[in-house]
C-alpha cells in the first residue's frame, strides 16, 4: 500500500451526492478535498465493463489532470432477476434522450423490468448496491477497495433522501430504504466503528483502515 503524501486529496466525480459522501466520511481524517466538478474538469467516457475499470479511468483522468492523488468511486444496482442489470451501466439507465439523467424514469425501468419476469415477492427482488473505490496517483498507481451490500428492489419509491436508485433500495434487516435514511444513518462511518451500513461507507471503511491508516484525529 503507497502511503499517502498529501493532505489534499481530489474527488474524482461530478456527482454532488457521491463528492458530498466522500467528503463527509474523509472529513475526520483531516483531508482537504477538492472535486473534479469544482476543478472544471471534463468527465472522461467510462468505457470499462467493471466497476473496478469504470473507477480507474475517473481516478486516473482527475489524477494527471491536477498532479494529485485523486479518489473515484464507481457504484451500481445489481438486481439478480434481470441478470445483475443495472449493473456498471446505473448511470446510463437514467439517461434522458434529450441530455441529463433522470433517475424516477430509471427506476421505473428496473421496477418495469422485475414485473415482466413476473418478481413480484421479496424473494424475486434481491439486489445489492456495488461501490469500488480507486485511489489513483499521477503516475498511473492504482488501488481498489470494494463495498457491497444486500436488499431488495421495492415499489413504489419510498424517501426523498440520498440520490440516485436510493428510494428502491432497502437494506438488508432494515425497514427503510436508503431513501429514507439521513446522510448519517446511510454512511456515517467514523474512525474507530466496526460497522458500516452503505456500500460505499463499507468500502471508505477498507480505505481508510489502510490508506488512512495513522491519519485520523488521536492516531
Amino acid at each position: 500500500m503507497r502511503t499517502l503524501e498529501t493532505k489534499t486529496l481530489v474527488v474524482a466525480s461530478h456527482n454532488a451526492g457521491k463528492i458530498a459522501e466522500i467528503a463527509d466520511l474523509i472529513a475526520p481524517f483531516g483531508f482537504e478535498t477538492t472535486s473534479a466538478a469544482k476543478r472544471g474538469l471534463d468527465e472522461p467516457e467510462e468505457t470499462g465493463t467493471t466497476f473496478e475499470e469504470n473507477a480507474a479511468i475517473k481516478a486516473l483522468a482527475a489524477a494527471r489532470a491536477t498532479d494529485l492523488p485523486a479518489l473515484s468511486d464507481d457504484s451500481g444496482l445489481c438486481v439478480d432477476a434481470i441478470g445483475g442489470d443495472p449493473g456498471v451501466y446505473t448511470a446510463d439507465w437514467a439517461e434522458k434522450p434529450e441530455g441529463g439523467r433522470d433517475f424516477m424514469m430509471a427506476m421505473k425501468k428496473v421496477e418495469d423490468a422485475l414485473m415482466g419476469r413476473g418478481a413480484t415477492t421479496p424473494a424475486n427482488r434481491r439486489a445489492h448496491f456495488v461501490s469500488v473505490l480507486c485511489l489513483a496517483w499521477p503516475d498511473g498507481h492504482t488501488e481498489y477497495f470494494r463495498g457491497e451490500v444486500a436488499g431488495t428492489v421495492v415499489w413504489p419509491p419510498r424517501g426523498d433522501q440520498g440520490f440516485g436508485f436510493d428510494p428502491v433500495f432497502l437494506p438488508e434487516g432494515h425497514e427503510r430504504t436508503f431513501g429514507e435514511m439521513s446522510a448519517e444513518e446511510k454512511h456515517g462511518w467514523k474512525p474507530g466503528d466496526t460497522q458500516a451500513l452503505s456500500h460505499r461507507a463499507r468500502a471508505f471503511k477498507l480505505f481508510a483502515e489502510t490508506a488512512l491508516a495513522g491519519a485520523g484525529e488521536g492516531r
